[in-house]
């Protein structure tokens, strides 16, 4: 992969081999964002799991503390008698099989996050093709279904994440952007690696947290020592 000058030039300045303490990874990595645009920091989490395994999955939702930076588009499916509270929340979109079924015939996108009551999880469950590779689909373990949609907005508003395993065994999340500063970003971090931690599979074995990397949008990555969360 061919990378930019000011990437190159941010690489040359950084110990690739070095492990930060979380704040100084984080300082870092503001330091080294040279974009004109406010960059998202995400961090990615290499876990010692086999996600193949089912008994080894790692999936969760957790309320950042300050947030994303991010305005998120949400999308509601429920009852017409749940539509004026969803809307009082802060949500963008609700609806029932009139929305399932603007996304199959117009192939309507323009939402971040989908949030759904269970009873409607049966008219939901036809759009699994599209809503599911995009990580969109409702799911009881990330609080996107729920019988409260009120709050599930409220929370999703407020800054809530969806962490899962990739197929490489990874978890990547936003924790803010560049313009937060270190010391909201590190709130953010330690918020998260918390709850990756505490959502350890009984059949793990072995070092749990192999490694974290903290990198913004465009800059390179910095790797973090994790030894405060002592796994």
């Amino acid at each position: 992969m061919k990378h930019g000058k000011k990437y190159v030039d941010s690489a040359k300045q950084l110990d690739r081999t070095k492990l930060f303490e979380p704040a100084e990874a984080l300082t870092t990595v503001c330091q080294l964002a040279k974009a004109k645009f406010d960059e998202t920091v995400e961090a990615h989490i290499r876990l010692g799991v086999d996600s193949r395994h089912a008994d080894q999955q790692v999936r969760g939702a957790v309320v950042l503390p300050n947030g994303t930076g991010k305005n998120v588009r949400i999308l509601v499916f429920c009852k017409e008698d749940k539509y004026e509270a969803a809307k009082a929340a802060g949500a963008d979109y609700v609806g029932g099989l009139d929305l399932v079924e603007k996304i199959q015939k117009e192939n309507w996108m323009e939402f971040d996050v989908v949030i759904a009551s269970p009873d409607m999880m049966g008219t939901v469950g036809r759009l699994g093709k599209v809503l599911g590779p995009r990580g969109l689909m409702p799911n009881p373990k990330a609080g996107t279904v729920s019988p409260d949609v009120a709050k599930a907005v409220q929370e999703a508003k407020a800054g809530k994440i969806e962490y899962r395993l990739d197929k490489s065994n990874i978890i990547h999340c936003p924790i803010g952007k560049v313009s937060f500063g270190t010391e909201k970003l590190e709130e953010n971090f330690n918020t998260l690696l918390e709850a990756v931690v505490k959502a350890k599979p009984a059949a793990a074995k072995g070092t749990y947290l192999r490694s974290v990397t903290v990198a913004s949008t465009m800059g390179v990555g910095v790797k973090v020592l994790t030894t405060k969360f002592g796994v």
